[in-house]
């Protein structure tokens, strides 16, 4: 017998908001932010652009939406500080720093936030900025800091900024002019698996006492 798929007001929202997100991503991945604007979002999800105000309350909290449900440190590291890592976050910093390098490979519409973050100022960028630093303080004040200690907690929080960067960087920059950076191609596995590598190996130096 059929699966019987319940109708209704809040199904039918619910639908609703996730079609106007995705296009928000799609009009990201295609025209890039400049063309965000409410009626080309409200044409290819196919809807009314008075629904946008009536289940986001503006443009720019539909696509604050948006991008916050696409950052990978503001989804991924929180309640983090729930738990309990007797090795100081060791092997949670690596697996969080691979997994970004991997996820930012992918995640095209991603990379188009971060150049955009990196090209104008606007208040919900700098939101997501925030949000974001937010999230990453809950594992340094929670992990590493107790871990490592005043002096060299901060060299890690300087290690983890140069290795989450390099990440950001690499995969930007093979998307928009080049799989190879430093004679290594970051299209091919061989290439990747090298700067996971590396991942692993800075993290591990950082842990030495």
């Amino acid at each position: 017998m059929p699966r019987k798929v319940v109708q209704g007001p809040i199904r039918d929202k619910e639908k609703t908001k996730q079609k106007l997100l995705a296009a928000v991503g799609k009009i990201l991945r295609v025209k890039g932010y400049s063309g965000l604007k409410v009626s080309k979002i409200a044409a290819v999800a196919g809807y009314d652009k008075k629904l946008i105000y009536e289940y986001f309350g503006s443009t720019d909290k539909l696509i604050d939406e948006y991008i916050k449900s696409q950052d990978y440190w503001s989804n991924n590291l929180a309640g983090v500080g729930e738990s309990d890592f007797s090795d100081g976050g060791k092997e949670l910093s690596k697996m969080a720093l691979i997994n970004q390098f991997e996820s930012l490979k992918k995640n095209k519409e991603l990379q188009k936030i971060i150049l955009w973050e990196l090209s104008e100022h606007k208040p919900i960028l700098r939101k997501l900025a925030d949000e974001r630093e937010e999230m990453g303080a809950v594992m340094f004040k929670n992990i590493t800091d107790p871990y490592f200690g005043e002096e060299k907690a901060k060299r890690f929080r300087a290690i983890m900024a140069l290795l989450i960067s390099g990440a950001y960087y690499l995969n930007i920059h093979t998307a928009a002019n080049g799989s190879t950076f430093c004679g290594l191609d970051m299209k091919s596995d061989d290439g990747r698996a090298e700067i996971e590598k590396a991942i692993v190996d800075i993290v591990d130096f950082a842990y030495q006492k």
